[in-house]
């Protein structure tokens, strides 16, 4: 992601004679983050320069981006290549001295989507894998990130210590972090009451938190300063939006049981939306206390 990236930021940079931004640096890190760990390097070349090149350069370089460049390179390859960027099946190693044990199976996600009717989502979790790695989706596992996933994307636990380094450092805004863990288990709370006899949206609301990439999504893609929110009341509504659309996408959508990547892109293209009628609502605020 660096080599074509950079290359294709020195290639703009010469021509529009301006000097190299730093800002890349972020993004080319952020990118094989968010990618299956076997993914093709072609494919990330190509998705990196996709990005690059229409969801950033053409729009006029840093700092004019409509949407998450990341994100917009991860779309790419879900759209292009389907097969290789589902994230539906992943590979077990297991341990030991002897030769290496491989086994393939859904992920949390997946299981939970393919969830009968009338069963809890819990006990599919903590059954799955009980003959050949037990617990491997029990909450804990789930929270801490020991279970195979994407290459930055199954940790809640490290999310959050990046979470509180963004915050303390002042990089990323607080509030949309806490606007999508709280968009997400808010949505999550009302669709166990409207359930039924559907598992995945009788499923706890808390373990929307933990599974697929919603942790990461939530710290280090929402709050990026390009495309989110600007206004401070604006952030929560753009945060909020965005945990409960990601649920939504992941209960309704039967082809794509992750959501946090859509719902981010959603609202990047709607974010100055947001801020436009946040500020309209503070002008209409001030004139009505400026003619009492």
């Amino acid at each position: 992601s660096y080599g074509v990236g950079l290359g294709i930021e020195f290639v703009f940079a010469t021509i529009r004679r301006h000097p190299v931004n730093e800002g890349f640096l972020v993004t080319g890190m952020l990118i094989p983050l968010v990618m299956p760990p076997d993914v093709p390097l072609w494919q990330v070349a190509v998705a990196t320069a996709f990005a690059v090149i229409i969801g950033k350069e053409a729009f006029g370089g840093t700092g004019m981006n409509v949407v998450n460049i990341a994100l917009t390179a991860r779309a790419f390859l879900y759209f292009a290549y389907p097969t290789d960027i589902s994230g539906e099946v992943w590979t077990y190693l297991g341990e030991g001295a002897t030769a290496v044990a491989g086994y393939s199976g859904a992920t949390p996600l997946a299981v939970a989507a393919a969830a009968a009717k009338g069963t809890q989502v819990v006990n599919e979790f903590n059954s799955f894998g009980s003959t050949w790695a037990p617990g491997i989706y029990s909450f804990q596992s789930l929270f801490l990130g020991t279970q195979p996933g994407y290459n930055g994307e199954h940790s809640p636990l490290m999310c959050l210590i990046g979470a509180l380094i963004l915050i303390v450092t002042g990089t990323g805004s607080w509030k949309i972090i806490v606007g999508v863990f709280g968009g997400a288990y808010g949505m999550g709370l009302l669709l166990n009451i409207l359930a039924g006899d559907n598992a995945f949206m009788a499923m706890p609301a808390y373990y929307h938190l933990v599974i697929g990439g919603l942790a990461f999504g939530a710290v280090f893609m929402a709050t990026d300063p390009v495309t989110a929110a600007q206004t401070e009341t604006g952030k929560w509504y753009y945060g909020i939006l965005i945990g409960m659309f990601t649920v939504l996408i992941r209960v309704f959508n039967p082809a794509y049981p992750e959501g946090i990547m859509l719902a981010i892109l959603l609202m990047n293209v709607f974010a100055p939306l947001i801020d436009y009628f946040v500020v309209s609502a503070n002008k209409t605020r001030r004139l009505k206390r400026a003619t009492v």
